[in-house]
């Protein structure tokens, strides 16, 4: 199971490009699904949000360390988000955990918790 993700995550179009923008985000969806189905990614959900002025949605993608790593070098990926710069505002690619991975950053956080004095 998976305890790594990866969340792209996108703001506005860019005015006057949206078209495009609606073609890089079905080639990251195509990408993406690919990579699924040949079980070089684990799962990835795509959400998109209501209005609000700052995230319109993301991908979360799922696997290990080494898997999300491999992706962020992958040429077709890295194509990808760079045409995917050009039409969004906002464009982030943030690493984080899941599952087991939780419960191991929580070990790290609470050992870093147990040196810092503690004040009321």
């Amino acid at each position: 199971m998976a305890d790594r993700v990866l969340l792209i995550g996108w703001g506005t179009p860019v005015r006057g490009r949206e078209e495009r923008g609606l073609e890089v985000f079905d080639e990251a969806v195509g990408i993406l699904g690919r990579m699924q189905q040949e079980g070089r990614i684990e799962k990835m959900d795509v959400v998109l949000l209501e209005p609000n002025g700052d995230l319109a949605g993301y991908i979360e993608v799922h696997g290990s360390a080494e898997q999300l790593a491999a992706l962020r070098q992958d040429e077709e990926f890295v194509r990808n988000t760079t045409d995917a710069e050009l039409v969004v505002d906002g464009l982030r690619h943030i690493e984080g955990y899941t599952n087991e991975g939780v419960a191991r950053m929580m070990g790290v956080y609470r050992e870093a918790t147990a040196k810092v004095p503690q004040t009321a």
